[in-house]
C-alpha cells in the first residue's frame, strides 16, 4: 500500500486535497530522493492510500441521544464529538464505516440510503449500525442492502413479529445482532428462531452463540417450522 512518504522514509496519510481522478493521491516526487516510491518518475505522480482501511479504523459517526425523529434530521444535526475526530474528505463526506443512531425517536428509516451517501465516503462499506432504543416497528429492508454489515443493534425497539428476522438472512457477514427489549422477545422459541434463521451469528443479544445453542436451534426449527411445499401447477392440455 503506497502512502505519503514523510521524513525518515515513514509512510504517512497524504494531504486529502491532492487527489487524482481515480481516487489516488497526486503529489510531487523527487526521483533522486531516497524517500520516493520505487519505480517513480520526477514530477507529479499518483500514489495509493487505502482510505477504506482508514475508515474501518475510524470512530463511528455518532448521532445518539440527539432527539432525531427523521433521517433527514442528520443533515442539519451535529454529531456527538468523540475522543478522535472523523476524517472529512474534500467533498465533505466522512471517512468511517460505523453509524450510531441509538436513543432517538425514529419510527422508520425513510431516506436512510440517501442520507448515508451524502454523509459517508464509502456508505456501502458500513459494517456497524446501532439503531437501539428507537421506536422501529419492523426491520426495514434498507438494512439488508448493506452487504458488509457485521454488527446490527436493534434492541429496545417495537418489532412485533419474529418473521421480521427472516429479512436479515441475506447478510452473509452479519455476526453480532441484538433484538432484546422488543415485543418479539416474549414469543416462544425467540432465541432458537433467530439462531436457526441466522446461523452465521457469533453473538446474539450480547451473548456468545455456543454449539449447544446451534444444535438446540436446529432441533427446535425441525419440530416447529414446517418446510414450504412448492406445488407445481398442472399443465393444461
Amino acid at each position: 500500500m503506497w502512502g505519503w512518504w514523510g521524513a525518515g522514509g515513514r509512510r504517512e496519510a497524504p494531504p486529502l486535497k491532492q487527489r487524482c481522478s481515480n481516487g489516488t493521491i497526486l503529489r510531487d516526487v523527487d526521483f533522486n530522493s531516497q524517500n520516493s516510491p520505487a519505480n517513480s518518475t520526477a514530477g507529479k505522480t499518483c500514489v495509493h492510500w487505502n482510505y477504506t482501511k482508514a475508515s474501518l479504523q475510524a470512530p463511528p459517526l455518532d448521532f445518539s441521544f440527539r432527539g432525531i425523529s427523521f433521517m433527514q434530521d442528520l443533515l442539519t444535526e451535529e454529531p456527538r464529538p468523540g475522543p478522535r475526530a472523523i476524517r472529512r474528505l474534500e467533498g465533505g463526506r466522512l471517512l468511517t464505516q460505523a453509524v450510531r443512531l441509538n436513543n432517538n425517536t425514529l419510527n422508520d428509516l425513510t431516506d436512510f440510503s440517501d442520507i448515508m451517501e451524502k454523509l459517508l465516503e464509502y456508505p456501502l462499506d458500513i459494517y456497524w449500525i446501532d439503531l437501539s432504543f428507537n421506536d422501529l416497528p419492523n426491520i426495514d429492508p434498507v438494512l439488508t442492502t448493506y452487504y458488509n454489515l457485521r454488527n446490527l443493534n436493534l434492541h429496545g425497539n417495537s418489532i412485533q413479529h419474529l418473521s421480521e428476522v427472516d429479512k436479515l438472512a441475506v447478510l452473509p457477514h452479519l455476526r453480532n445482532l441484538t433484538l432484546h427489549g422488543n415485543p418479539i422477545e416474549e414469543e416462544k422459541g425467540y432465541r432458537s428462531y433467530v439462531l436457526s434463521t441466522l446461523p452465521q451469528l457469533k453473538s446474539f443479544d450480547f451473548s456468545g452463540v455456543t454449539k449447544l445453542d446451534r444444535s438446540t436451534a436446529t432441533v427446535w426449527r425441525r419440530m416447529n417450522i414446517k418446510p414450504k411445499v412448492i406445488r407445481k401447477k398442472r399443465e393444461r392440455y
